[in-house]
């Protein structure tokens, strides 16, 4: 086990690095630094810089479920608790929806009906009747829209409850690099060891554990990952409203077509109404390594494709009318770390002496888990024989099939081919 007054290096200032160093800091780990490449926390690398997330209880598989009634726990204590919206999860399909959603959504309802406090607040609707009875602004036709309410489920304010967490940290005593003076170029070994990392400025930092927490960006510094974890984006726009459209809406649920995409209520600072595509999303795969990163630079990323938008517009279409035909504003495509069973990764990376952990694999749904994630890497770092206890979330070596493209598209709740970044990026010749 590492020391607590031992130096401990956490590479990255998102979700999975900030929820670290809380736990750490709060159990008594005296010497930690958080190097992360923005200048800013929220970083805008971060799948979390955002103004909302979804939070659901409900997964087909009850170890989830599980772990994410206890993350609701904790988004409900002081620290988390500005944050998180109980608005309720309106889950549906369209009536043209294909049988997979439709099937995938019928597992998330027995999901939340088999649980024993989760059924209570489930209501099963059918018809566009039967919705608009409960949520009036949703004025459109909803043509074969049937599905269910949770109202135990909501959102958190991704962003907000980041920089919490940073402010909370650093009065805990946590060391944050950023910028220029926390960009990590490497780990450092010694005799297959970690002894620390070096910053892309060429300074070296001393630690006895690095903790990886790079999200989209891990393989650069673990490059045995692999195909183990790559980077993976869907597209994110926004609709800007005015001070009496951001009223109207306010209380609605998050609103998830499962064939469609889906919303939540506009933030009332920005009044900016978040709209998510569903689809299989896309890939940047380097073709020499079959290892894929996220794009080096933010601006490359700052778009929607076409089929993208038009996916979105038929969600609005189909809901909130008024608005379908409405510009949209602050488009990119959101980076995340992805495994191929949407399993996390948090374990000792093979053959460094147990000096370095890969924190990663939050697959598109990890955020939720932001008050607990810590929890867990404690409870590895403490573990008297080094093992992960979890067998799902222990490091995995990679198929030789992963590097095929079609990533992660045997998850059950995911709809649509994955793409190539490549063979969408606006100005490159698709020849």
């Amino acid at each position: 086990m590492v020391s607590k007054s031992k130096p401990i290096v956490i590479v990255g200032g998102g979700a999975f690095g900030l929820s670290t160093a809380l736990h750490l800091s709060r159990d008594e780990y005296s010497n930690i630094s958080v190097f992360e490449q923005d200048d800013q926390i929220p970083p805008r690398y971060s799948a979390a810089n955002d103004i909302n997330k979804i939070v659901r209880a409900e997964y087909e598989d009850p170890f989830y479920t599980d772990l994410t009634m206890d993350a609701i726990a904790a988004w409900k204590s002081p620290l988390f608790a500005p944050h998180f919206h109980q608005t309720g999860f309106l889950h549906c399909v369209s009536g043209k929806a294909p049988e997979k959603a439709v099937a995938t959504l019928k597992r998330f309802q027995a999901s939340a009906n088999r649980h024993p406090e989760l059924r209570q607040h489930v209501v099963p609707l059918e018809g566009k009747g039967a919705i608009r009875k409960l949520f009036w602004q949703l004025d459109g036709q909803l043509p074969g829209w049937n599905g269910y309410l949770n109202r135990f489920d909501g959102y958190a304010h991704s962003a907000n409850a980041l920089e919490a967490v940073y402010r909370e940290t650093q009065k805990a005593g946590v060391r944050f690099f950023l910028g220029e003076h926390g960009a990590v170029a490497e780990v450092v070994y010694r005799d297959g060891k970690s002894i620390g990392v070096r910053t892309k400025n060429g300074r070296f930092y001393p630690a006895e554990l690095v903790i990886v927490a790079a999200g989209a960006a891990a393989a650069k510094l673990v490059p045995a990952i692999g195909s183990q974890v790559v980077a993976k984006s869907w597209s994110v726009a926004h609709v800007h409203l005015n001070e009496e459209e951001t009223s109207a809406l306010r209380g609605i649920p998050v609103t998830y077509a499962r064939d469609l995409g889906f919303f939540f209520e506009p933030d009332p600072v920005t009044k900016l109404l978040k709209l998510c595509p569903m689809g299989g999303g896309y890939v940047n795969t380097d073709p020499r390594t079959g290892v894929s990163l996220a794009p080096e630079s933010l601006s490359s990323s700052s778009f929607m494709p076409a089929e993208d938008e038009a996916q979105i517009r038929r969600l609005l279409a189909q809901t909130l009318p008024s608005l379908a035909n409405r510009p949209l504003v602050k488009k990119s495509l959101c980076w995340f770390a992805d495994t191929s069973d949407s399993d996390f990764i948090i374990d000792y990376v093979p053959n460094t002496s147990s000096s370095v952990v890969l924190l990663s694999g939050d697959s598109g749904h990890g955020f939720k888990m932001f008050p607990i994630v810590g929890s867990w890497v404690k409870n590895l770092l403490q573990a008297s024989d080094r093992q992960q206890s979890i067998a799902r979330w222990r490091w995995k070596q990679p198929k030789p099939s992963d590097a095929k493209g079609e990533w992660g598209g045997d998850v059950s709740w995911r709809i649509g081919a994955t793409k190539e970044f490549r063979d969408i990026e606006p100005g490159k010749s698709k020849l």
